[in-house]
């Protein structure tokens, strides 16, 4: 078991120092087991976890019986595995025997505070709401975020993105507007493309009527397109994609390029982290060369 600050071995020598004197500032859990001892191996990862948990508020110590006795004479110890915990550099608690984790917990609470946990990031929470389709719950946290910094690009961009995902397709514009800088070039121009789908779906024909031509032919290029804006306003991203893809390895010059410039469109909105931009830029890029 690799060591960190949290946990470390105790001697004869260093007891004093490492178990008493820093029980003075931090509860120390001592842990008295041997090489032969099957119970005290399957309970050292435990403590390890519980310490690691306790990021610092808990230290652990670890006595090796066999080697160091000096120490195991002193402290009584009678049994293997044996777990004291130190604090003020006296022992305040402690239990023989392997033990669940609950009852360790159960014993640490009175003596060790466990720390708080971090609060999530703001913007992380209202990512993954609208990741999820809680478009309103993502605009109340945005409203929030804004309202104490209504500069916060990133903020501004992902409320956009909700006011068009409502329809209200002017008002998405006009938050773009506000953002300033280059920070958040690549979020700004996929909310752009968005705001763009969006627009371009609005007076193009029905999904069902685009799918009804290319059934009847598989070449209409035209058709293929337009279902594609229609999927990317949908969010339907895979197969946008695909289909942009075939419409381009078909007649790259459709439109003077479009294909390509929406295929590029398309990983500027969903951003260079997305598993689908992976795929589908090897993808051109194989088409391409």
């Amino acid at each position: 078991m690799s060591e960190t600050p949290y946990i470390f071995d105790v001697t004869d020598a260093s007891f004093d120092q490492l178990v008493l004197e820093n029980s003075f500032h931090k509860p120390v859990l001592v842990d008295f087991w041997a090489e032969w001892c099957a119970p005290c191996k399957a309970l050292m990862p435990l403590l390890a976890k519980i310490a690691e948990s306790y990021q610092g508020e808990l230290l652990l110590a670890k006595v090796n019986s066999d080697v160091e006795q000096q120490t195991v004479m002193r402290m009584g110890i009678r049994s293997l595995p044996t777990v004291v915990l130190f604090r003020n550099g006296q022992p305040v608690d402690g239990f023989a025997g392997a033990q669940p984790e609950s009852a360790i917990l159960a014993m640490l609470e009175p003596h060790v505070q466990m720390p708080a946990a971090p609060e999530a990031d703001p913007m992380e929470v209202a990512l993954a709401l609208f990741a999820a389709g809680q478009i309103g719950e993502t605009e109340n946290l945005l409203v929030a975020l804004l309202g104490e910094d209504n500069e916060n690009g990133a903020a501004l961009i992902l409320y956009a993105r909700c006011l068009a995902e409502r329809g209200e397709l002017s008002e998405a514009e006009a938050v773009l507007d506000a953002v300033k800088g280059d920070e958040h070039k690549q979020a700004l121009a996929g909310a752009r493309a968005q705001l763009t789908f969006l627009r371009q779906a609005a007076d193009l024909p029905e999904v069902a009527t685009l799918k009804s031509r290319l059934a009847q032919d598989a070449n209409d290029d035209e058709a293929a397109y337009q279902l594609a804006i229609q999927q990317l306003a949908r969010q339907q991203y895979e197969a946008a994609l695909d289909g942009l893809l075939r419409l381009f390895v078909r007649n790259r010059s459709y439109a003077d390029g479009l294909p390509h410039k929406t295929l590029l469109q398309v990983f500027d909105l969903l951003g260079s982290d997305h598993p689908l931009v992976a795929t589908y830029r090897r993808k051109l890029y194989q088409a391409l060369y």
